[in-house]
Formats: structure tokens, C-alpha cells, sequence
């Protein structure tokens, strides 16, 4: 797939199952972020990807994307948390997942290449100054993870938080407790299972109120695919430099074995820097961990 010519007017359009009330939480979770946000409509292989920018012009570029039935407005806390400090954030909205993003109809991601060339055309329209550290939670970290292992140019580091079926697949509970809300979401199912996900923990309220909304997007068939082929990235090609990779699981996360994934990620890259933050759970790390995951940005 080829990408359509940037312009600053024909691309800027806001996805038709957006509503009002949905824009409204969306601006709301924004407005708790630190300074102001630029918006920014990119033109893309899929469609249009929106990508909401914070932090100094000049800083080191800091890609964030987002797990399923998340926005990028979940990055707020990090970036308060000091991420947009020490970084220029960039975070995006999903093609076919809950955001502005406008996804071209014609054109779907239907594959892990797809998702790749969809993220090499955002980091085009970013145009980034300097390696850009590429941070993924959950399904963004499954991207992130077969962006990286293409050997994508730029790329100096990537952050894989609590990714899934990056080291280890579903749990079939977890699957089995999400399939109601998948199915026929609605506000009382989605905050029904992060309930039961979270273990109750007390989480943003502008935010749960953004998630409520998500369930009034039509379903969209998520990309899957294989995992990622690791192994490229432990042994780089001779002559390239290898992207320095770190991993941090949610230690009370519900879709898969915390602990297991973690020796999993020892072994297929014995360089990374792996470990298991106590006491969260998957859905709630970028907001319940916002502190922690600032700091391991910044090293």
C-alpha cells in the first residue's frame, strides 16, 4: 500500500463514530495533560492516524501507542509523570481502534506488515529529530515488537509494557471473561471487567468515562498474526546496531503469567532489561504505574 501525498486541509476529518460525547471525554482526559497538546492529522496508508504531541520541540522523540480499546489520551499520565520532560511525546490513536483517528474504509490493516508500514508512515509524518524510543502497552506493544524486528530505520530503542502474545498468548480465562464485553460492549460490561481486571483499583475517572464511550465505536476485526521473530532482534544484521530493548510486565496482570512471559523475554533477548512490577494489573498499568514507566523511559 502507497501513501497519499500529505496536505494540511484535505486530511484533517474526524472519524463519523465520534460522537459529541465521545469527543468531550476525549478533550477532557487531554485537558489533564501536562501543557499544551498539539494535534496533528497524518496522512497514512490506512487512512488518517491522529497523533496528539507535548513536551519540548526539541527533546528526544518518544512514540506511545496505546493497547485496544484504548486512545492515546491514556498517555496523559505518564507524560505528567514526567515522560514529556525528558521527551517529546507522540501519542496515537489506533487505525479501527476508539479515537480520531479516521481509518480508510478501502484500505484496513489486515496484517502485522500492514500495521508496519502504517506505523513507518506516522513516524514519516512525526519526522522525528534524532532515534526515536517506540513504547508500546499490551496489542501497541505486538505492534511496536514486529515494527522493531523489520530493522525499521531511526529506531534507537523500544519499551514493551506488559505486551501480549509478544512472549506468551491468552490466558483462555481472561479470554473467556472479555468475550461479553467484546461482543456487545457497553459502559457496564467494560467497567464490569476492568473491575474484575484491575481487582478493583481505583482508576482515573475522566478516563473510565472515555472508556464508556469507546463502546459506542462499531467493532472492527483486530489485526492478528504470528508473534514476533525475536531473534532478529538479538542477533542484528552485521554491520547494524542493535535497538536497545527493555520489557516491563504488570506483576497482578490477568491475561497471562506475569512471571512465565518474563523468563520468556530473558531468553529470547538475553540483552534486554525484563522485569515485573509488583502489585499492578495490565489494564492499569499506564495509568496505576504512570511514575514508574516515566522513569524507565528516562534511563
Amino acid at each position: 500500500m502507497s501513501s497519499p501525498s500529505p496536505s494540511s486541509s484535505s486530511f484533517r476529518s474526524t472519524p463519523h463514530c465520534a460522537t459529541a460525547s465521545f469527543r468531550a471525554a476525549y478533550d477532557q482526559v487531554l485537558g489533564g495533560w501536562p501543557g499544551p497538546v498539539e494535534a496533528v492529522d497524518l496522512p497514512t496508508p490506512c487512512g488518517v492516524t491522529r497523533v496528539n504531541s507535548c513536551g519540548p520541540v526539541d527533546a528526544p522523540p518518544l512514540v506511545l501507542l496505546p493497547g485496544g480499546g484504548a486512545t492515546s489520551a491514556v498517555w496523559g499520565a505518564c507524560a505528567a509523570a514526567g515522560a514529556a520532560r525528558t521527551h517529546r511525546v507522540h501519542a496515537v490513536d489506533l487505525p479501527g481502534e476508539p479515537g480520531l483517528s479516521a481509518p480508510d474504509p478501502e484500505r484496513p490493516p489486515r496484517t502485522a506488515d500492514d500495521l508496519t508500514g502504517w506505523l513507518d508512515a506516522v513516524l514519516e509524518g512525526i519526522d522525528p529529530r534524532g532515534p526515536v524510543t517506540l513504547c508500546g502497552h499490551s496489542y501497541g506493544a505486538w505492534i511496536a515488537a514486529h515494527h522493531a524486528v523489520r530493522g525499521a530505520a531511526g529506531l534507537g530503542r523500544l519499551v514493551l509494557l506488559d505486551p501480549t502474545q509478544v512472549f506468551a498468548g491468552l490466558r483462555p480465562g481472561y479470554v473467556l471473561r472479555a468475550l461479553p464485553m467484546l461482543l456487545r460492549p457497553s459502559p457496564r460490561r467494560i467497567r464490569s471487567f476492568l473491575a474484575w481486571e484491575t481487582g478493583g483499583a481505583a482508576l482515573d475517572p475522566a478516563w473510565l468515562r472515555l472508556q464508556d464511550e469507546t463502546a459506542r465505536f462499531p467493532a472492527a476485526r483486530p489485526v492478528t498474526g504470528p508473534r514476533p521473530d525475536l531473534g532478529r532482534l538479538a542477533q542484528p544484521p552485521t554491520g547494524r546496531a542493535g535497538v536497545l530493548v527493555d520489557v516491563l510486565f504488570a506483576g497482578r496482570a490477568r491475561c497471562h503469567d506475569p512471571h512465565r512471559a518474563a523468563r520468556a523475554a530473558r531468553e529470547a533477548l538475553p540483552d534486554a532489561r525484563v522485569d515485573v512490577l509488583p502489585g499492578v494489573s495490565h489494564h492499569s498499568l499506564p495509568l496505576a504505574a504512570a511514575p514508574e514507566i516515566a522513569r524507565l523511559l528516562a534511563g
